[in-house]
């Protein structure tokens, strides 16, 4: 299971949080000083690696017994 956040602008994506990479990665120029101020701030990015636990975990075996 994997939690991933994306940003987009304009149906381009700049930044993306990956529950699996653990931090923000940046794709445009924005994006990359997006993903450094981010990633620079130890609060948010543990409260993104808790959304795997706190979203995901908790909703998949009600997706899969419904399916």
């Amino acid at each position: 299971i994997e939690y991933i956040e994306s940003y987009y602008y304009n149906k381009l994506e700049f930044t993306r949080f990956s529950s699996s990479v653990g931090k923000f990665v940046g794709f445009t120029e924005y994006g990359v000083r997006n993903a450094e101020y981010w990633n620079s701030d130890p609060s948010k990015l543990s409260a993104m690696r808790a959304q795997k636990e706190a979203y995901c975990l908790n909703h998949v075996p009600v997706y899969y017994s419904n399916a």
